[in-house]
């Protein structure tokens, strides 16, 4: 991966050399302060997220696609009796100091206990969960985890049909998580009813829910929440 950003680098630094030296274009000068700094770090075998760059500086070379510029979430198996007390072992110890230092993140999972979960129906895994004190397993966590990492959220739909899950990215508006579905609800959006999923669970239906008048209708500038429950009217 090291290599992959170093080949890009080293192809666009000659190409802009020239226009940083005049320092007439501010926006090149602070591209090419940039593009040196990776370059020296690329070659000092440190990943570019290590740099820990402003929001302003990633903006300015987010085109290049970097690929050690990437959330990296490092993941240790450990020992079933580790996993439930909480504890890291040596090795796993250094994982998450490795990890801090290149700005990435670090967890645990016991590849045994995840191993004796998948065998069980969904009664029988919340049982063996409950019985060794944890409410979710390690593999769910490690989702969580990924999600976080990549600003991803959950909204739901709900039909006579069928009931689905879609992911979309956090801070999209109505709108864009319409087009998540198809192109066409998001070109002829008219609004979005929704219910958030906390009111959808406290109610125990949508009948319910629209009763205690939770159901909203918002318009084109509305941010989805995670869990919400929508339901798209469109025209096109």
């Amino acid at each position: 991966l090291i290599f992959a950003d170093l080949d890009t680098v080293l192809k666009r630094l000659p190409k802009i050399e020239k226009k940083a030296q005049l320092k007439v274009d501010e926006s090149i000068n602070e591209e090419y302060r940039l593009l040196t700094l990776i370059h020296q770090t690329l070659m000092d075998n440190e990943p570019i997220r290590s740099l820990k760059l402003s929001e302003a500086e990633e903006k300015i070379i987010r085109s290049y696609g970097f690929l050690t510029l990437k959330p990296m979430l490092y993941v240790c198996n450990i020992a079933e009796e580790d996993w439930l007390s909480g504890s890291l072992s040596a090795h796993a110890e250094a994982v998450f100091a490795y990890a801090l230092e290149q700005n990435a993140q670090a967890m645990t999972i016991s590849a045994k206990i995840e191993s004796e979960l998948s065998t069980l129906d969904e009664e029988d895994k919340l049982e063996m969960l409950d019985s060794m004190g944890v409410k979710q397993s390690g593999l769910d966590t490690l989702i969580q985890n990924a999600y976080t990492m990549l600003a991803l959220r959950t909204f739901f739909t709900a039909g006579e049909k069928e009931v689905r899950a879609w992911t979309f990215q956090s801070g999209m508006r109505a709108p864009q998580c319409a087009g998540v579905i198809h192109t066409d609800f998001e070109r002829g959006f008219i609004r979005a009813e929704t219910i958030a999923y906390q009111d959808f669970i406290d109610a125990g239906s949508l009948n319910v829910a629209r009763e205690r008048g939770k159901m909203r209708s918002e318009g084109k500038q509305y941010v989805v929440q995670d869990g919400d429950i929508l339901l798209f009217r469109f025209n096109i």
